[in-house]
């Protein structure tokens, strides 16, 4: 059976964060950021992480989190864009909670990341470039993970949190 937790996937800038602050509130559950956990730990900035132990170092720090917050109960979580990239993470999110994969067509996704100096991986010279990649490799991990999909380029947030509501609803009745 699973838990009432609801993990939110997808690419960076889809809507995980804020999202998943208002679903929380909605239905009185803790929201956790996993970016925002891992820099809590670590008491630094992740373009820090990157830039120190590069992008596996992170990596390894992610999975800790992720797998330390997905056993806890009665929470909204926002993943980081790459959370799915390791099999564990997956693991733990499809078996402890309700996984929701927020997708955005790359448009919005740049639109969204533009002016975002928090996000190492988008970095340099060609950023769309490099998140049209990042999307290839993803997307077919961000759909193996999630029982639902839902765009967030089509859907005010507050849609969106209608959305999952519903879904909530229909998959505490199946449990």
């Amino acid at each position: 059976m699973k838990s009432t937790n609801i993990f939110l996937i997808g690419p960076m800038g889809a809507g995980k964060t804020t999202v998943g602050r208002l679903l929380a509130q909605k239905l009185s559950l803790t929201f956790y950021d996993s970016d925002h956990e891992i820099e809590d730990h670590t008491g630094v900035d992740i373009p820090l992480i990157f830039e120190k132990e590069g992008e596996e170092g992170f990596r390894k720090r992610e999975v800790e989190i992720i797998d330390e917050l997905t056993q806890r109960k009665n929470i909204v979580l926002a993943t980081g864009g790459g959370a799915v990239i390791k099999e564990e993470n997956r693991h733990n999110l499809i078996n402890r909670g309700l996984v929701i994969y927020l997708q955005a067509d790359i448009k919005h996704l740049i639109r969204r990341t533009r002016k975002d100096r928090n996000r190492p991986l988008l970095q340099g010279p060609n950023p769309e470039k490099k998140l049209r990649k990042i999307m290839i490799d993803r997307e077919p991990l961000y759909r193996q993970a999630a029982d639902h999909i839902i765009d967030t380029g089509k859907y005010s947030v507050q849609a969106i949190i209608k959305q999952i509501l519903e879904l909530q609803k229909k998959q505490n009745l199946l449990t």
